[in-house]
């Protein structure tokens, strides 16, 4: 079936009662799809994610092509044009749609999958319309092409040369279907030039809604939101520059035209901070400035546009495109931002050290120091080929010993020649985030300073503990989170780093992301997580000490990161040493807070790539506690490390009268097919009050808030009685055995011990016990 090129003129006009009608029935369409955007975040940061965003589109595609179909029907002449146009670009979104299905944090392979649909879509309207192409295009596309980039050379890093490629031919593909479906007919300005200014406006109007209809599925996580901003202009933009070319290249100009429309923006973007919990991050968040640098495309297209109409010489725009493509380039190297930031790779290797026989070494120090030669030895002797084979390919590698694994620098080719190699067991995504053009801003917190000790620590005995003389004196806690504010007044004297000869940050602080030499916290969660831990008086253990490392810079960590921080912690080393040779196990936090979770679309987590590490901090008697999550109330939402495991305390949520908090997730798990009862206990995680960045208090929801309770308790514990230190058994024993049950009488909805666990936590009684044994 061949589709001719027709260029007679379509009728322009229609009847005022006709045009009232395809307005109010556009108008009602777009209306709901701006409604099914919202409802798309929403349903990304609350709800199944990935059906549910799929679902979204569908919905908004269907509701596209009604509007579409009574604009057909009602229409004539060039409003059934556009209509027709619109509708035949509704396949491309609809299918584009099921690349959600892709986890977030494999974006690269979701590029490729979008590039495959869309060429395999564009093939096919060409073979259609069967359209005769002739390359001619104009300084104008150029010039105006630079002006479009700068605002993403101004904040955006470029991904691997794989990524750039990928990025541009996508978006250049968008292009050439949009011209396909724009040589079926062609606008009339395009054909006959000099056209009334409502004809203008009208078909400009036409081809911004047709960039809408086709990005609206388009790139990674948010990458669509993001055209969403600047599409609304970029038909008329792309409607001035196609009058200087024949309407024979529409096709190719057309190309060229979302090969900077969409293709660069997709180059500068950071996919892995396109996610909508980001929005809600510290600003600057990459989000944020890619909304922004949206809105200046629009705006510079705005700009362009009279330009575009009015100034036809040649030479003025080659040397305007020549000027402004320098500059952006200044900007983006002036940034320290050119330097390609590519793909990484977790790769665990299937034979991993076995420490279960050291459970039987009786000192404490003398088992943690062995834990720790046994799984270091382990790893140098089995990654030796591998580590060799990458050496002669110049790949870039970390490697780690609390798994076996490494964490590798590449692309999908490498990833697929490393799955195939005998020794790794699984090679998963490891989102490491691109610079920022400019630091993020740190919160501030909106509560006064306490002047009494909070609900949360007196509903579960907290001041009885300390009435019996326990405060947790002699017990090191171990935080991995956004940061700390070391300088807050319940934090500062309780860093390991405060020495008599001032402080010292070795072996005391690692930023594995930005290699900060102190502690900060741009977020505020760290800090508010620690000092329910052990804060002068907003804590639970206000006598013990805390070394600290950052895994969450920015609110999104991967299984490197988390290694990073559970290693340096159980093992701390100097600033530039070597996590092999120069960890000191026995300088190493007693006990580890986990107040996050890696889920595996978007940190790439599998239900398996983080167990050999708390199994072996067990082994060493490194107390882990895990909060829950807050995926909430929906049964089996305990779904991500390092709640999911066994060797794990996990704690869920309960407001200060005990109720379990819709947020807080619940067991029993199925991500890794154990049907494992979860949580293990609760503790209070609604509006709790604690410590925040600038010397400031906030009150804060969640499981995140609850799992302190727990790690500060056991920090009690030990201090009670040292005999305890070490013996994790022991201890979760007398945590589950002191529990208050759950008054209420929804603690079974999803299985016995699932949403419960033991019961709420009951620090004064805990502590009796550890005292009396």
């Amino acid at each position: 079936m061949t589709i001719p090129f027709d260029s007679t003129p379509p009728r322009s006009s229609i009847s005022w009662a006709k045009g009232c009608a395809l307005t109010a029935i556009l108008g009602i369409g777009l209306g709901i799809n701006a409604i099914l955007r919202l409802v798309e975040i929403g349903v990304t940061l609350f709800a199944s994610g990935d059906t549910g965003r799929m679902i979204v589109i569908w919905i908004s595609v269907v509701i596209g092509a009604a509007v579409c179909g009574l604009w057909v029907w009602i229409g004539s002449g060039a409003v059934r044009t556009a209509a027709v146009r619109w509708l035949a670009a509704l396949p491309l979104p609809a299918t584009l749609a099921l690349t959600i299905m892709i986890p977030s944090a494999e974006s690269q392979l979701l590029m490729v999958t979008q590039l495959g649909l869309s060429l395999i879509y564009t093939l096919v309207l060409a073979w259609l319309i069967r359209r005769p192409l002739q390359w001619q295009t104009t300084p104008i596309l150029f010039n105006a092409g630079a002006f479009l980039a700068l605002p993403w050379l101004a904040i955006g890093t470029p991904g691997s040369w794989v990524d750039v490629g990928l990025a541009l031919t996508l978006g250049a593909t968008i292009g050439w279907a949009g011209g396909q479906l724009l040589a079926w007919r062609p606008p009339l300005s395009w054909v006959h030039g000099e056209v009334p200014m409502r004809v203008w406006l009208g078909e400009g109007a036409a081809l911004s809604l047709l960039l809408l209809v086709l990005s609206r599925a388009l790139g990674p996580n948010g990458a669509a939101l993001l055209f969403c901003c600047c599409a609304p202009v970029g038909g008329w933009l792309w409607l001035a520059i196609g009058r200087h070319v024949d309407v024979k290249a529409i096709v190719p100009l057309s190309a060229l035209f979302g090969l900077f429309f969409f293709g660069v923006p997709l180059v500068l973007t950071d996919s892995d901070a396109l996610v909508p919990l980001l929005l809600f991050g510290s600003f600057p968040e990459g989000f944020h400035l890619a909304l922004l640098a949206a809105l200046g495309q629009a705006l510079l297209a705005l700009l362009v546009i009279p330009l575009a109409l009015f100034l036809p010489n040649r030479l003025l725009h080659t040397a305007g495109a020549a000027l402004v493509a320098v500059a952006g380039l200044t900007l983006l190297i002036g940034g320290g931002r050119a330097t390609p930031a590519g793909d990484r790779w977790f790769v665990v290797l299937r034979d991993q050290a076995d420490v279960s026989d050291l459970t039987t070494i009786t000192d404490y120090q003398t088992r943690r120091s062995a834990v720790y030669r046994r799984l270091t030895d382990h790893a140098i002797a089995t990654q030796a080929d591998l580590r060799a084979a990458l050496d002669s390919l110049g790949v870039r590698y970390t490697p780690y010993y609390l798994v076996n694994a490494l964490e590798i620098e590449g692309d999908l080719p490498l990833r697929l020649w490393l799955a195939n190699r005998p020794e790794v067991a699984e090679v998963m995504p490891s989102p490491f985030l691109r610079p920022l053009p400019l630091p993020l801003q740190t919160a501030r917190g909106d509560e006064p300073s306490p002047d009494e000790t909070p609900t949360n620590l007196t509903v579960i005995g907290v001041p009885e503990a300390w009435a019996l003389g326990v405060r947790g004196a002699g017990i090191l806690i171990g935080q991995a989170d956004s940061g700390v504010d070391a300088e807050h007044p319940e934090l500062s004297d309780a860093y390991a780093g405060q020495t008599e000869n001032g402080v010292i940050h070795a072996y005391h602080w690692l930023d594995p992301w930005t290699g900060a030499e102190a502690p900060y916290d741009h977020n505020g969660h760290g800090t508010h997580t620690l000092a329910t831990i052990l804060g002068n008086r907003v804590g639970v253990a206000p006598d013990a000490q805390w070394i600290g490392c950052v895994n969450l810079a920015r609110n999104i960590g991967n299984a490197p990161r988390y290694l990073d921080c559970m290693q340096f912690l159980f093992a701390p080393y100097p600033p530039g040493g070597d996590p092999f040779r120069d960890g000191n196990p026995t300088r190493g936090a007693h006990i580890l807070n986990n107040s996050w979770g890696c889920p595996q679309d978007l940190e790439g987590c599998t239900s398996t790539s983080l167990q050999p590490a708390v199994r072996a901090l067990r082994t060493a008697g490194v107390f882990v506690v895990a909060s829950a999550g807050n995926d909430g109330p929906a049964c089996s939402s305990v779904n991500s490390p390092l709640a999911i495991y066994a060797e794990v305390m996990t704690v869920g949520a309960v407001n200060n009268e005990g109720r379990l908090a819709p947020f807080s997730s619940v067991g029993p798990v199925v991500s890794d097919g154990s049907l494992r009862p979860k949580p293990d206990l609760l503790a209070p995680g609604v509006e709790v009050l604690s410590a925040f960045p600038n010397n400031s208090y906030h009150r804060a929801s969640g499981t995140s808030m609850a799992g302190p309770h727990v790690a500060g308790a056991v920090a009690l514990l030990w201090s009670a009685n040292p005999a305890l230190i070490g013996n994790i058994d022991a201890t979760e024993q007398i945590l589950r055995d002191t529990a208050r049950p759950y008054p209420f009488d929804d603690s079974d909805r999803c299985g016995a011990g699932n949403g419960t666990g033991a019961g709420i936590l009951d620090v004064a009684s805990a502590v009796r016990r550890a005292l009396a044994r």
